[in-house]
C-alpha cells in the first residue's frame, strides 16, 4: 500500500510541476518592457499566469512531499523524468517551441533510463523517528557533503553568476539542484515527524524539526528565484531535463551518504543503476546538443525520403541514358576496339 501510494503520488507530482514549467515561462514571457527576471528584476510577481504556474508547482511539491513519505527517495526522485516529457510537449503546444527528433528521442532515452533506475534502485535504511534521523545527520559524511553544497552554490551565485549566467545554462540550474539535494532530505525528515505527530508523539516540542521546517523554506526560496532566472533566459525544454538530470543525481549522491542506501546492492543492481543513469544523460545530451538544428527530410537516408516532385524516367529513357552509377569505371577492350575501328573507316 505504501508503495502504491508513493508512485501515485510521484506521479501526480511529475504532471503539475511539468505543467507549471509552462505556466511560469508564458507568465515570464508577458513581461513587455518591464524588468525580467534574468535581469533580476520582479516583475513577474504581478503575473497571474506565472502564480497559476507556482500553484501547479506548490501542488506538485506537496505530492512529491507526500511521495517521500511513503516511499524512498530513489523511488520518487527518478520519477521526476515525466515532468519532462509533459513540459516538453506543452511547451510546443501552447509556447511555439519546436521539439525536433533527437529532442523527442532524448525525452524516450530519459523516461527509459528513469525507469531503468527505478527497477534496480536501492533499499533506503529505515529511519522511522526524529532521534534516528538527527543521528543520521550528525554523520560527518553528511556534513562535508553539506558544507560542499553551501560553498559551491555560495560561488556559483557570486562568482559565475554574474559571469556567466547569461550565457551558460549550468549555472542557475546547478544552484537549483544543489540546494534541492538539501531540501530533500529536509522534506524527508519533515514527513517522519509528521507521521510521528499523528501517531499523538510531542512532536512540536522537538527543536529539530522546526529547524528542518526553516531550512527546507530557504532551500525552497533559492530553488524558486534561480529557476526562474534560468527558465527566462533559457528554452524550457532544455532547462526541465537538465535540471532533472542535475537534480536526480544531487539527491542518489545525498540519499547515498544519509541513508545508506548503497551498501547491500548486489552487482545487477549496481550495474541497473548506473545504466539508467548513464541512459539519462544520453537523452539529455540529444537534446541539448542538437535543440538548434533544424531536422529536414533531405537529411534522411535515400530510402526513407519521400517521393519526389519529378517522377524517375521511363525504363526505355533509362535504358538509353543510364546513369553514372551504373557506368564502369574503366573503358573495356571491346570498347576501344570499336572506337579504332571507326577510326579507321573514317
Amino acid at each position: 500500500a505504501g508503495f502504491g501510494a508513493g508512485l501515485g503520488l510521484a506521479l501526480a507530482s511529475s504532471a503539475f510541476i511539468g505543467g507549471s514549467f509552462v505556466l511560469k515561462k508564458k507568465g515570464l514571457l508577458r513581461l513587455c518592457g518591464r524588468a525580467r527576471a534574468g535581469q533580476g528584476g520582479h516583475a513577474y510577481l504581478r503575473e497571474w499566469l506565472w502564480w497559476a504556474g507556482l500553484l501547479c508547482m506548490g501542488v506538485g511539491e506537496a505530492a512529491n512531499f507526500a511521495a517521500y513519505a511513503f516511499a524512498p527517495a530513489t523511488l520518487v526522485t527518478p520519477l521526476g523524468a515525466l515532468s519532462v516529457l509533459v513540459s516538453a510537449v506543452l511547451s510546443s503546444i501552447f509556447l511555439n517551441e519546436q521539439l525536433n527528433v533527437h529532442g523527442k528521442i532524448g525525452c524516450i532515452l530519459s523516461i527509459l533510463g528513469s525507469t531503468v533506475m527505478v527497477i534496480h534502485a536501492p533499499q533506503e535504511e529505515e529511519v522511522s523517528s526524529l532521534e534516528s534521523m538527527a543521528e543520521k545527520l550528525k554523520d560527518p559524511g553528511f556534513i562535508v557533503f553539506a558544507v560542499c553544497v553551501l560553498v559551491s552554490s555560495l560561488l556559483l551565485i557570486f562568482v559565475a553568476g554574474p559571469r556567466y549566467g547569461q550565457s551558460n545554462v549550468l549555472v542557475y540550474v546547478l544552484v537549483c539542484s544543489a540546494i534541492g539535494s538539501l531540501s530533500v532530505s529536509c522534506v524527508k525528515g519533515l514527513g517522519i515527524a509528521l507521521k510521528e505527530l499523528f501517531c499523538g508523539k510531542p512532536v512540536l516540542k522537538e527543536p529539530l524539526g522546526w529547524v528542518l521546517l526553516v531550512c527546507l523554506v530557504i532551500c525552497i526560496s533559492i530553488q524558486i528565484n534561480y529557476l526562474n532566472k534560468a527558465l527566462d533566459i533559457f528554452n524550457t525544454s532544455v532547462v526541465t531535463p537538465i535540471y532533472y538530470v542535475l537534480f536526480t543525481t544531487a539527491v542518489m549522491t545525498c540519499s547515498a551518504i544519509l541513508f545508506k542506501e548503497w551498501q547491500h546492492l548486489v552487482l545487477d543492481n549496481i550495474i541497473g543503476s548506473i545504466s539508467g543513469f548513464l541512459t539519462i544523460v544520453s537523452g539529455i545530451f540529444l537534446l541539448h546538443a542538437f535543440r538548434d538544428m533544424p531536422f529536414t527530410p533531405s537529411l534522411l537516408p535515400l530510402f526513407l525520403q519521400p517521393a519526389r516532385a519529378d517522377p524517375h524516367p521511363p525504363w526505355s529513357t533509362a535504358d538509353r541514358h543510364q546513369s553514372c552509377q551504373h557506368q564502369p569505371l574503366l573503358p573495356s577492350e571491346d570498347t576501344g576496339s570499336q572506337s579504332a575501328e571507326e577510326e579507321e573507316e573514317e
